[in-house]
């Protein structure tokens, strides 16, 4: 192949001046359209414009299997006009091919092979070179694309299934590999739009070198990892879920990045994606390089990342990972180890000020999209209007909730009186924020234990108490997020390395959770009052928040039509309360919509034969009262039977 290709032309370039202009203003959001190996025709000459961001280097030149790895074959050339990059073009170099950058420092005698900032896709880890590729795909997802605005609103149901593509199921036959794109494809879709999520959420799915990084150490920020098949395979996976209706959201990784030899760290020889001060430059928990967000280029280099997954991959949204780790210099960090800023604070104003600008780019080329901070302290408007003051993101992830929430699920019930507090806490602050609800992978890794296995009692109240843990969930204002296996009670701890363990369905109480998942999902679909208001306190309600010696709760959920509500009663002790007594605001039928404690799902089968007939007993400050029976361990919804209609079910499992 070496004798095909010929010496590297200069005379034509892919960078304007305009381009030029708003990369070193760290404005530009196409980048992947102008640096990285481009296939090209130049004269009639066949090849690849390649350009790179090196600015401190004396040489760059492309080296790969086209020239046998002669640094010497191709020299790029400097650009004139101050901005560092290096281009040329290379005839006869074709797709599939594989390169590097061979760069020569000015600085230290330093040389060293690099991939490419801007490849499209990598080779199969753990080998390390750049592929030459093209991105054309004839997509057949328009009817979505056409109205995931509708789909992915604030005041529509999101229900997100999380998952880690290498993991998620695994072929035994072929020792245990991990499923392709492709394969993915035939599953993944159908499952969940069975289960009624509305939307998976992938955990980064960019090339990384340590798979045991589950890709959170990003080297490829342009390219879908190697591992499980082509840039265009994974664009099938995406159509496939769209034409089911499920919306795709990309863990997305601005943060950090690792100090592999042939990624980003000191690409040119110098510190150029990182700080050159390691107490703003170097994670110490990581052991990553943080990005230079005071830099124009890197700016611009991340948000043309974001902006590339919604343009060519149709993503619907990004999760922004370790937002936190951004805002605060001393994030991780012991006194004496981090910089404060100029003025004397401990905010990353530089890191501020790139999150707004991404956000903003983002919503005004893409508005139909999403973007969601994991930020787990209480930096203030993480998801409020940029205009007065806030980030910019759509919603935020609520750990306090996840926390808490988890904390007191994982105690005796014998003991709940004691933190009743960790269930109502909550709602002094749900909406300072438009917050996701997440119960994600971190919760069930590291000697965390699964979800099942942090519920307290024997195997029958561990499975009621998950029931009750998601019913009480999907009352809860806020959007909602489960990690792959929580779905079906995995008993063991996710590991990246094998599959999850699908046999659990055949048994009953595991299949009663799958089951109240589906039909949870499905429920809240199609009541407005569990999703329309998610954001607003006029959406919520409490009636019984203080019943601490029972761990009774009970709360309303609205619509913005005010006669569309559900009511949400919790008993979370393992006594059935035969006559308790609540509060509803109307009279009439009230049917019992869902009871966790079903035999459908496994309970016991206690309830209210569906549905209780309302009292005019003033009751928790409302006109009127229901007298329920109240199951074990276990969460109910019930709605006004004039609304009932509404909910779209073809069966009542909540009848005992």
């Amino acid at each position: 192949m070496g004798a095909q290709t010929e010496s590297v032309e200069y005379g034509v370039s892919l960078l304007t001046d305009r381009d030029i202009y708003l990369f070193k203003e760290g404005a530009h959001g196409k980048l992947y359209e102008k640096l990285g190996a481009h296939l090209n025709a130049i004269d009639g000459s066949v090849g690849v414009s390649f350009a790179v961001w090196a600015p401190n280097a004396r040489q760059v030149s492309v080296v790969g299997d086209f020239n046998d790895w002669n640094a010497d074959a191709h020299p790029l050339k400097a650009r004139g006009d101050g901005s560092g990059i290096w281009e040329g073009f290379i005839p006869g170099v074709l797709a599939g091919a594989i390169y590097k950058y061979h760069i020569a420092s000015n600085y230290q005698a330093y040389e060293a092979d690099k991939g490419d900032p801007f490849a499209f896709v990598w080779e199969v880890p753990p080998r390390t070179a750049s592929k030459v590729c093209d991105l054309n795909y004839d997509w057949a997802d328009g009817d979505w694309m056409s109205r995931r605005g509708q789909a992915n609103s604030l005041d529509a149901p999101w229900s997100v299934y999380e998952l880690h593509s290498g993991s998620w199921r695994r072929v035994p036959e072929e020792g245990h590999r991990p499923l392709t794109y492709r394969e993915l494809a035939e599953w993944l879709p159908a499952y969940v739009s069975d289960l009624g999520f509305t939307h998976v959420e992938l955990l980064p799915i960019t090339e990384h070198p340590f798979y045991g990084s589950w890709g959170y150490q990003t080297t490829g920020y342009f390219a879908p990892t190697a591992r499980y098949g082509t840039p265009q395979d994974f664009m099938y996976l995406i159509e496939r879920l769209h034409q089911k209706g499920i919306g795709v959201i990309l863990d997305w990784v601005p943060s950090h990045f690792p100090d592999d030899a042939h990624g980003l760290c000191f690409f040119d020889g110098t510190y150029l994606y990182e700080h050159a001060d390691l107490r703003r430059g170097c994670h110490p928990e990581w052991h990553s390089y943080l990005f230079n967000y005071g830099r124009h280029e890197v700016q611009a280099f991340l948000i043309s990342s974001a902006l590339f997954w919604l343009d060519k991959y149709h993503v619907d949204g990004l999760r922004v990972d370790g937002v936190a780790s951004m805002l605060y210099l001393n994030y991780g960090r012991r006194d004496g180890e981090w910089v404060p800023n100029e003025q004397g604070g401990n905010e990353d104003l530089e890191a501020v000020g790139f999150l707004r600008r991404l956000n903003t780019a983002a919503y005004r080329d893409y508005p139909d999209v999403q973007t969601i901070a994991e930020e787990s302290t209480a930096w203030p408007m993480v998801s409020g209007s940029i205009r007065r003051g806030g980030l910019g993101f759509g919603m935020k992830w609520n750990m306090g909730w996840m926390h808490d929430t988890l904390r007191y699920f994982s105690k005796d019930p014998i003991d709940r009186k004691h933190d009743h507090e960790k269930l109502t806490f909550s709602l002094w602050y749900a909406f300072d924020e438009r917050f996701v609800l997440p119960l994600s992978h971190d919760e069930v890794v590291h000697a965390k234990s699964s979800l099942i296995g942090r519920m307290p009692g024997d195997d029958s109240q561990k499975f009621a108490n998950l029931r009750a843990l998601y019913g009480f969930m999907y009352g809860h204002p806020g959007k909602k997020l489960i990690f792959m296996g929580g779905e079906f009670a995995q008993w063991d701890e996710w590991h990246h390395d094998q599959s999850l363990d699908w046999h659990l369905l055949q048994w009953s109480p595991h299949r009663g959770i799958h089951d109240w998942i589906k039909d949870l999902n499905h429920f809240y679909r199609n009541e407005p009052a569990l999703f329309e208001q998610d954001f607003v306190q006029a959406g919520f309600e409490w009636v019984d928040d203080r019943n601490c010696a029972e761990s009774t709760f009970g709360f309303i959920r609205k619509a913005s039509h005010s006669e569309d509500i559900v009511l949400v009663v919790c008993n979370l002790t393992p006594v059935t309360r035969s006559r308790y007594r609540v509060g509803v605001p109307c009279g009439g039928w009230w049917q019992e919509m869902l009871n966790s404690d079903a035999e459908a799902y496994a309970g016991s089968g206690q309830g209210n034969l569906g549905g209780v007939e309302a009292v005019a007993v003033e009751s928790h400050n409302q006109p009127f009262s229901l007298v329920l029976k109240l199951p074990p361990l276990a969460v109910l919804f019930l709605k006004p039977e004039v609304m009932t209609d509404r909910a779209g079910l073809n069966r009542q499992p909540g009848r005992a």
